[in-house]
């Protein structure tokens, strides 16, 4: 069972421990850089944290036959990939409001700002029940989470490799991964049996929430489902018929030729009877644009816009009272401006115009 990012064991504790009562072998790693400082996890990568998860799973398969794998948050996005590489050697894997991916603005400027900022305040514990035990760091290392991006982009391109019995549940108002990550789970996974469950009571963290004990029975059936058979397997890619793959992709290329030898000529002979034209050939060498009036106003405008763009999503700052739009209309307005005055005189742009 794998918890997340900047988290400990003890976000999902009580999901781990009714495993335990239930009579199962029950490992709760501690991710590394977790339980320290966020400075300690910004030296950490997502590379890291999956080595780790693999050697535990490594060192469970020593002691138990048939092994399941669970993961909360960012956690479910490790237990994924984990899936995906080690898919048949796990029984079934269960995911709690996995994080596969993140929209935010924020997010696509990390690279960015994680260089020069290392940490940030975090938020509020997202948990609806009131008095949740600490359980994550209070500030959010910027460089881990940057790391954090690139391991879910691996598992949502991979997600075509995940073909075993599948659970994932999810909150409908989950304040820190929206819902749309399990959607996509389930839209693009090879299982043939996924059981979805919607907790509407509980915040991301259901573990802790209102929904624990309706986790705690639905992951218990789940299990219990997989053991018995009733859950199955998908067919993988490795699984299908390789000869029909080859006959099909055989016949693909055979339909494209043809065996009439009747023509004159081919087309390598037209190719040769061609002569090239050395001075139908226009040198793609463009002089360096002279540097006037309508060339600094486009710099402006991208150069411009863009510090204002920066300024008000992080910092709230809003000269016009106007959103980012003035900083996005300067930009897009500096770019088009950029490249009708860098244009040639003698480039065509109509449609159509054949070479």
């Amino acid at each position: 069972m794998i918890h997340g990012f900047i988290g400990t064991p003890a976000s999902i504790k009580p999901w781990a421990d009714y495993l335990i009562e239930e009579g199962y072998s029950v490992s709760v790693p501690l991710l590394p850089g977790h339980g320290t400082t966020p400075e300690e996890m910004n030296q950490t990568t997502w590379e890291d944290w999956y080595h780790h998860i693999e050697n535990e799973f490594l060192l469970l398969k020593q002691s138990c036959d048939r092994v399941f794998v669970a993961g909360f948050s960012m956690g479910g996005a490790l237990a994924l990939r984990l899936s995906q590489i080690r898919d048949s050697e796990i029984e079934g894997t269960i995911l709690l409001n996995a994080s596969i991916y993140d929209e935010r603005k924020i997010f696509t400027l990390l690279p960015l700002i994680s260089k020069v900022l290392p940490t940030l305040k975090g938020g509020p514990t997202d948990v609806a029940k009131p008095n949740p035990p600490k359980h994550t760091y209070d500030r959010i290392p910027l460089r881990a989470l940057n790391s954090l991006r690139k391991l879910w982009k691996l598992v949502e391109q991979d997600l075509y490799l995940v073909d075993l019995p599948l659970m994932v549940a999810y909150s409908l108002n989950d304040h820190t991964v929206h819902p749309v990550c399990s959607e996509t789970i389930i839209d693009n996974v090879f299982s043939v049996d996924i059981r979805e469950v919607i907790f509407e009571n509980s915040f991301h963290n259901v573990s802790l929430d209102y929904d624990s004990d309706a986790l705690n029975e639905e992951t218990l059936d789940f299990i219990r489902s997989v053991l018995s058979g009733e859950l199955a397997r998908g067919e993988s890619f490795a699984e299908m018929d390789e000869r029909e793959l080859i006959d099909a992709e055989f016949e693909s290329i055979v339909s494209g030729l043809s065996l009439d030898e009747s023509a004159p000529t081919t087309y390598l002979d037209e190719l040769d009877a061609r002569k090239f034209d050395p001075e139908g050939f226009n040198q793609p060498n463009p002089r360096a644009p002279r540097i006037d009036r309508k060339y600094r106003a486009a710099l402006f405008g991208i150069i411009g816009g863009l510090a204002y763009l920066t300024l008000e999503v992080f910092t709230g700052f809003d000269l016009l009272g106007l959103g980012p739009w003035p900083g996005v209309i300067g930009f897009l307005g500096g770019v088009a401006t950029y490249i009708w005055r860098t244009a040639r005189p003698e480039d065509n742009f109509d449609e159509g115009v054949e070479l």
